[in-house]
Order: structure tokens, then C-alpha cells, then sequence
């Protein structure tokens, strides 16, 4: 079933939060996030208080327009 997930992603003292909308599982959630980059339609700002070498991808389940925080997973490498 597609859900709708919020997620963040914070690398390289950069960031970026967008929406997806994918399969509630890990698998499901990496490839809709990996079809938004593939798009370019995540748009990555500066962040110079980010720990330099931390990475970040944090999700939330979004239901009813809120969003539930439900999901992290941190320090995970992105490459």
C-alpha cells in the first residue's frame, strides 16, 4: 500500500526535505527517494551547523497532513 512520507536528508553540511509518496517499507521508501533524485527534484541548501562526515535520512509518515514521527534512520552512508 502507498503511503506518503516526509523525509530528510542532512550530508555533507547540506540538506534537503521533500515528500514522497512510496511503499511503506525501507526497499519501497529507498527507491522513491533514489526516483526524486534521479528527477533532480530535490533540492539540497546549506547547512553549516551539520557535524562535517554526518549523514542523515529521517522519514515520517505523513496521515491526514501530519506528520507522525514514526521512522529515522541515522548515520546511514549516502552515496
Amino acid at each position: 500500500m502507498m503511503k506518503k512520507f516526509h523525509v530528510q536528508i542532512k550530508a555533507y553540511q547540506h540538506k534537503a526535505d521533500f515528500d514522497i509518496e512510496a511503499l511503506d517499507s525501507a526497499v519501497g521508501i529507498e527507491h522513491a527517494i533514489l526516483d526524486k533524485m534521479g528527477r533532480n527534484e530535490i533540492i539540497f541548501a546549506e547547512d553549516k551547523h551539520l557535524q562535517k562526515g554526518k549523514c542523515y535520512i529521517t522519514y515520517e509518515e505523513i496521515v491526514n497532513g501530519i506528520q507522525s514521527h514514526q521512522g529515522s534512520l541515522p548515520q546511514e552512508k549516502i552515496a
